[in-house]
């Protein structure tokens, strides 16, 4: 297997500096922002009050003090807008206009290797990170076969050439493919604020610590995991050949009342799968885009276990 690179234009970085950055972020986000350092990230998601995920991310300490969110850039000036309106009492600075790093995934069965090569070290373990002068690689997965490397343009210009020359290119249609089959769900700006993070699978993917203390929106939060069950969750689908959808399209079952929503979605090649949220109980109907006699989906398996409900 070809080792392959993208460049991941549709993520960004949303920078977070200052001595209170970790807690301030302790206090607002689903995960545990205590245990992010610069050997580990964590993926995590930012709630309403009433629980509805305005983002997902993937935190990260690029430096001591300097922390940044990863996430969809459609995202990115909403995101921070929202943050600031709590971090004003805090020792902590948002920038959302930062450009400055390029955003890179990195795939394959030897990919580990020659990111060993490039950068003398790759992580070892999922969410593991290192970083270096200027650069930053964590791992996307369990396997060692999938990295994000994040490089900053201006001091690491040679890096970026030597992932260009040592791996061959591909799609971020490519990238986003693998996550939506890893059913690793991602917000965005047509989907904020509509889904809780259960129906996102944040609790079976690690998004969510359930042992923190408060958080914004942790109220609704706990409530579901320790005396509800999700009426709504995640699957993965694919599309009939040649289907127009985008994310927050209605789905629906046998009848006239809509039963889910198109979380994410992706086309490579001839391949056209997407990560719906839908009725658990609806599911044995049928999922249909647009109304019930429209593009029926292919609710297909996904690589973690429901069981928990």
């Amino acid at each position: 297997m070809t080792n392959h690179y993208a460049l991941l234009e549709q993520e960004s970085l949303l920078h977070l500096e200052g001595p209170d950055s970790a807690q301030f972020l302790q206090g607002q986000v689903t995960c545990d922002a205590r245990e992010v350092d610069a050997s580990s990230a964590r993926p995590g998601a930012y709630c309403t009050p009433k629980g509805r995920v305005v983002c997902d991310f993937l935190l990260c300490q690029l430096q001591e003090q300097h922390l940044a969110l990863r996430l969809r850039r459609d995202l990115r000036k909403h995101s921070a807008e929202v943050f600031g309106k709590y971090i004003i009492f805090s020792k902590a600075e948002l920038d959302p206009d930062n450009d400055e790093w390029a955003l890179v995934g990195c795939w394959g069965d030897t990919v580990a290797a020659t990111l060993k090569d490039i950068f003398g070290d790759a992580p070892d373990a999922c969410y593991a990170a290192v970083q270096g002068d200027g650069f930053y690689i964590v791992q996307a997965d369990s396997q060692g076969k999938r990295y994000e490397c994040y490089i900053q343009r201006s001091r690491q210009t040679p890096l970026i050439q030597r992932l260009q020359a040592s791996l061959e290119q591909a799609s971020e249609a490519t990238w986003q493919l693998m996550e939506i089959d890893a059913a690793v769900a991602r917000i965005q700006a047509a989907t904020s604020g509509e889904f809780v993070p259960q129906m996102l699978n944040f609790d079976l993917t690690g998004h969510i610590s359930f042992s923190k203390g408060c958080y914004t929106g942790q109220e609704v939060v706990a409530r579901l995991h320790y005396r509800g069950t999700p009426k709504r969750r995640l699957y993965r689908v694919a599309l009939p050949t040649g289907s127009e959808a985008k994310p927050g399209d209605a789905l629906f079952g046998t009848g006239s009342q809509s039963v889910g929503n198109l979380v994410n979605l992706s086309c490579s090649g001839k391949s056209q799968r997407a990560l719906v949220v839908a009725t658990v109980e609806k599911l044995d109907e049928g999922l249909h885009l647009d109304s019930a006699s429209g593009p029926e989906l292919e609710v297909m398996e996904l690589p973690y276990s429901l069981d928990s409900d």
